[in-house]
């Protein structure tokens, strides 16, 4: 298990940097949110157009990746539907107040974990997989290569799933190597629901979500990733 992190973590980053969109008043409007592989791709490229523009900026203030993951990401992330999944039956014992506050605390959560992971960015190249017919499916997972400066390709599929009252795709998984992120985080906190309940576990959340997004130079990657995933 502990092998696979760096190509997880790396997996992240695309996920960050496929679906964040850029802050330009209209770019969101020229985005097509129809077709989950043609938005992808456009998004990808306003992202790395972004992220460059800001790279010293964020080098000084790390904290800014959380207001580029908050602004830009979250919006096409579909986390209230990932949340209620790692709730599970676990909702049927909180109150609708208890969840709604779950899933604020959720997503403050997925923030500051993606844009912990964002400081890994390091300008990979990024190639998408031919598109595929998606006919009546609802749920469809992308692939896409990671190219690393060694040739070295990572490979991983995320999750996106359409809205059908707005017929607009929302991702809400990331698959890298057959480790699902949302089960992972499932299975992270499942059993704190089974001891303590959702408050005790919103509460959790929202500690996490405090943190302050660092650059680190330290040299044992298998500790700096778990620390980043929250594993």
């Amino acid at each position: 298990m502990t092998g696979i992190f760096p190509n997880f973590v790396r997996s992240m980053l695309v996920l960050i940097a496929t679906l964040s969109f850029s802050m330009v008043a209209n770019a969101a409007d020229t985005v097509n949110k129809a077709d989950p592989y043609e938005m992808i791709q456009e998004v990808a490229q306003i992202t790395f157009d972004r992220f460059a523009r800001e790279e010293a900026q964020i080098k000084q203030n790390p904290e800014i990746l959380k207001d580029i993951v908050r602004e830009e990401l979250m919006p096409y992330i579909f986390y209230q539907y990932a949340g209620l999944k790692v709730l599970g039956n676990y909702r049927k014992k909180a109150s609708k107040a208890e969840i709604k506050e779950f899933l604020i605390a959720f997503r403050e959560y997925l923030i500051t974990s993606y844009a912990q992971v964002f400081t890994l960015y390091n300008k990979q190249e990024i190639i998408f997989e031919p598109e595929r017919e998606i006919g009546k499916q609802k749920i469809i997972m992308i692939g896409v290569d990671i190219l690393e400066k060694n040739d070295h390709r990572i490979n991983i599929k995320f999750k996106v799933r359409k809205n059908t009252k707005t017929n607009e795709w929302q991702a809400f998984d990331l698959v890298a190597e057959g480790i699902s992120l949302l089960d992972a985080k499932t299975k992270e906190l499942r059993s704190i629901l089974a001891q303590n309940g959702v408050p005790k576990v919103t509460e959790m959340l929202v500690e996490k979500s405090k943190r302050k997004i660092t650059f680190k130079d330290d040299v044992d990657v298998d500790a700096k990733i778990k620390e980043q995933t929250g594993t």
